[in-house]
């Protein structure tokens, strides 16, 4: 499971996105950002960051959390479909 699954929809612009962004140790003692963003359906694109520590890790992925929410981006559970949405 990710740590944080955002999605941003805006059908009128056609625009159906995610983003995921999970922590995960490395064998070598370090830890890894793993991101991984695209259109909602298909497998998107993949990028791993190594951090030498935990700490530098969790900066990363709340500067890139907070980037996306400003973008737009909510938790995939707080967004309706547009046929639902009020």
């Amino acid at each position: 499971m990710a740590l944080a699954h955002l999605h941003r929809i805006d059908p009128k612009a056609n625009m159906a996105r995610f983003y995921c962004v999970d922590v995960a140790a490395t064998l070598f003692g370090d830890v890894s950002v793993l991101r991984t963003w695209g259109r909602i359906g298909t497998r998107g694109r993949t990028r791993l960051e190594t951090c030498a520590t935990e700490e530098e890790a969790e900066r990363a992925v709340s500067q890139t959390l907070r980037q996306k929410m400003q973008r737009g981006y909510l938790p995939a559970g707080q967004m309706l479909p547009p046929d639902l949405a009020v």
